[in-house]
């Protein structure tokens, strides 16, 4: 039984010493690898060998690409105190696995204080608004600055970005108000725009709504006086003189006038006086006038004739006799 175990323990010890000898890396991973505590040689992902007992794996640096936020506190030149929040994303260098492993104690500490160096000397330059405006320039300084300095440590930048700018909240609320302000200015100015288009627009059609009932009266009236010569017209062939024509005329307007009141049962107009004998007083009274006004016109005219002769008496005396007169 001796012998069987010595073999067992033999070969255990022979398993053990081989398998102390191989390294397995995974993909986007490097191993650093010592002996006896002295830099060897770093393993890429796969398969290796190593001597065992004298060789050791001092450890494993990730290769992925890893971010990092850094929360910065400044001032702009107008005295204006922002927190702003920058993500930095970086990587080891696949070449330079050795220097990010043995370099740097704590990588993170480091990207950190180039972040908050590089953000306040750039962001005092600024004002607050060319803050938002200009962030992008922030994060290409952050990121020139940070890919120089790490470069020597094997670590290599990727992108830096600037990813929330936080005034304090006071600052907030009066920008919010300026903003306010200018968009309700805005706002009124269209509003004003709008109100005087409506005005002009109501003022044009109103002017073209006179032009058109103007033109309209214009038509109705000249339409009545032709309608009105047709009538007298007419009469006057039937025996009844231009006088009796018009006042037979009127009185018909009146009673289409009564008629047109009497369709509208919520007319509230009353004519006074109003009987059936009114018609004929009205039309008797026309008469008159017009006869009176036609013999007044026809001795004005008259008169005017005789005051014509008297003061041009020698008008109708024969050329001969006035001769003398004339010569004298």
């Amino acid at each position: 039984m001796e012998p069987f175990v010595t073999t067992i323990l033999f070969a255990l010890g022979g398993a053990a010493f081989i398998r102390s000898g191989w390294v397995i890396v995974r993909e986007q991973n490097s191993a650093v690898i010592q002996r006896l505590g002295k830099f060897q040689r770093v393993a890429q992902p796969g398969f290796h060998f190593k001597l065992p007992f004298l060789d050791q794996v001092a450890g494993r640096v990730s290769l992925k690409v890893q971010q990092l936020d850094v929360k910065v506190e400044t001032k702009t030149s107008d005295n204006v105190f922002v927190h702003m929040k920058v993500s930095v994303q970086y990587q080891v260098l696949r070449d330079k696995v050795s220097e990010a492993f043995y370099e740097l104690e704590d990588p993170k500490t480091q990207i950190t204080a180039y972040v908050f160096d590089v953000v306040r000397a750039e962001v005092p330059k600024m004002k607050l608004d060319e803050v938002f405006a200009r962030k992008d320039d922030v994060a290409v300084a952050i990121k020139a600055e940070l890919a120089e300095a790490m470069d020597n440590y094997g670590y290599g930048i990727i992108k830096a970005l600037v990813t929330d700018i936080d005034p304090d909240e006071q600052v907030k609320r009066s920008m919010n108000r300026i903003n306010a302000a200018e968009r309700e200015k805005v706002a009124a100015q269209y509003e004003a725009e709008a109100e005087r288009i409506r005005i002009v627009a109501i003022a044009q059609a109103e002017a073209e709504s006179k032009k058109l009932q103007g033109q309209g009266i214009a038509d109705q009236r000249r339409e009545i006086a032709r309608g009105l010569e047709d009538s007298v017209g007419a009469l006057n062939k039937v025996g009844i003189n231009s006088q009796e024509a018009s006042a037979l005329i009127v009185v018909t307007q009146h009673y289409d006038t009564l008629q047109s009141l009497g369709t509208h049962g919520r007319s509230s107009l009353i004519l006074l006086p109003n009987s059936p004998s009114n018609a004929s007083d009205m039309m008797n009274q026309m008469i008159t006038s017009f006869t009176a006004a036609n013999l007044m016109g026809n001795e004005m005219k008259q008169h005017q004739l005789m005051e014509g002769k008297k003061e041009h008496p020698t008008t109708h005396v024969p050329a001969v006799e006035d001769e003398p007169l004339n010569v004298q």
